[in-house]
């Protein structure tokens, strides 16, 4: 069935299989974009710690920045590759973002001052903002319409355990070491490209007489705008969950009282396995009760109950509890990879990057308000620390829940067709 203002294209039906090239290729790509994109978040008190900032107060500050610079390059390149997704093909983009992000990663390794981490964070976040899209686009597009969902799971489980390795990288390398081993293995999956062949529905579409990443489209069009929106917001707690309550870790734990410190790079780590559990079983569930709207608002209610447990029933408690916490907090928010297939799936071949792309970089650089928000709302005496993410995550989780309720269902949804 086609959308209302949708037109048909001839591209033959997919047939790549879950184990093929295009499923591991686009895997192991998220796997190093993970890597890069938490690795900061993980080194961020060392990395500071080594260019000479040491007071508690301004490495907070300093690190806030650096992350909404790297957020802000991933706005900017959201809309840049997705729209070269859909007009140069997916293939370009997907290779191009990989090469970008690696040789930021390595240059990384070399800073020497804060306002070049800055510029650089930037540039990286630019080259990070590329691989996802492209590739849970080439997997949707490759595989048959009844499997693709256990396609993107496999792509965003394996990418998303990047963050465990990035974990471990930092914890025994240095900091300087785990951006150059980001960027080596970055580089080195780019011998892959050959194994890898373009979508054919974009080959179609690229033969039709239809305009392709169009980006201003989704917001001339009043339907097609809402439910762009409503992608974007059922998106958006994540990187609230990541950003906020989860890199500021230490600075909780301190508020809450715990037995002992606890670190934001172990506090991530545990974060990213239960989502990466949490990916595998949102993929599944979604397969077997053939509803991805219905798991959305499974894992999203989920997610703000244990939001809950995290501001609330921590107090005084041990940091192994803390780290439980973390771990369930991820496992919670494991419909990351189901966002992104859902975004993939509601627009024709022709936006279908730019969406999928734009999307989950937007969501991701939602970051850039929402951290100022949580420092304006955290100095009121009323709401502190606590208050703050406790009103920031009722908005998001409740447009969330909201938007995953109202968004066409994409199940099996034939993909195969233009806006």
């Amino acid at each position: 069935m086609h959308a209302p203002d949708s037109l048909p294209t001839p591209a033959g039906r997919p047939t790549a299989g879950l184990l093929s090239a295009v499923v591991i290729v686009a895997s192991l790509g998220y796997f190093v974009d993970i890597y890069d994109l938490v690795l900061f978040s993980i080194i961020r008190v060392k990395s500071l710690n080594g260019l000479g900032i040491t007071d508690p107060a301004a490495v907070t500050d300093q690190g806030l920045y650096l992350l909404s610079m790297q957020m802000w390059g991933m706005l900017l390149g959201g809309i840049l590759w997705g729209v070269l997704g859909d007009k140069r093909g997916r293939l370009s983009v997907l290779f191009g973002s990989i090469l970008l992000y690696s040789l930021a990663n390595i240059a990384n390794g070399f800073v020497q001052t804060v306002p070049q981490y800055a510029w650089l964070r930037l540039i990286a976040g630019v080259g990070l903002a590329g691989e996802l899209g492209a590739g849970i686009t080439l997997v949707a597009e490759s595989l048959p319409k009844e499997k693709r969902g256990y396609g993107t799971m496999i792509v965003a489980s394996v990418g998303v355990s990047g963050a465990m390795v990035a974990y471990l990288v930092g914890q025994q390398f240095g900091w300087r070491n785990a951006y150059f081993i980001g960027g080596g293995l970055g580089l080195g999956l780019l011998a892959l490209r050959a194994s890898v062949f373009e979508s054919g529905m974009f080959e179609q579409t690229k033969r039709a007489d239809v305009a392709r990443g169009n980006f201003l489209s989704l917001f001339t069009n009043g339907p097609r705008f809402y439910k762009y929106l409503r992608c974007l917001l059922v998106g958006a707690p994540f990187w609230y969950l990541v950003g906020i309550l989860i890199t500021l870790a230490p600075e909780f734990g301190q508020q809450f009282g715990l037995q002992g410190p606890v670190t934001g790079g172990l506090s991530i780590f545990w974060c990213y396995f239960g989502l990466t559990l949490g990916d595998i079983t949102s993929g599944s569930v979604s397969q077997l009760i053939k509803s991805r709207n219905r798991t959305l608002q499974i894992f999203i209610a989920a997610t703000a109950l244990m939001v809950g447990v995290y501001l609330f029933g921590l107090h005084g408690a041990t940091p192994t509890a803390f780290y439980t916490v973390c771990f369930l907090v991820g496992f919670a928010g494991g419909f990351w990879a189901l966002f992104v297939t859902v975004a993939a799936e509601q627009f024709g071949t022709n936006l279908r990057s730019t969406v999928a792309t734009t999307a989950p970089n937007f969501a991701r650089g939602a970051t850039v308000l929402i951290a100022p928000t949580y420092q304006a709302l955290k100095a009121q005496p009323a709401l502190g620390m606590v208050g703050a993410a406790a009103l920031i995550g009722a908005v998001l989780l409740g447009l969330a829940f909201f938007s995953a309720s109202t968004l066409p269902e994409t199940y099996a949804k034939d993909l195969d067709y233009v806006e």
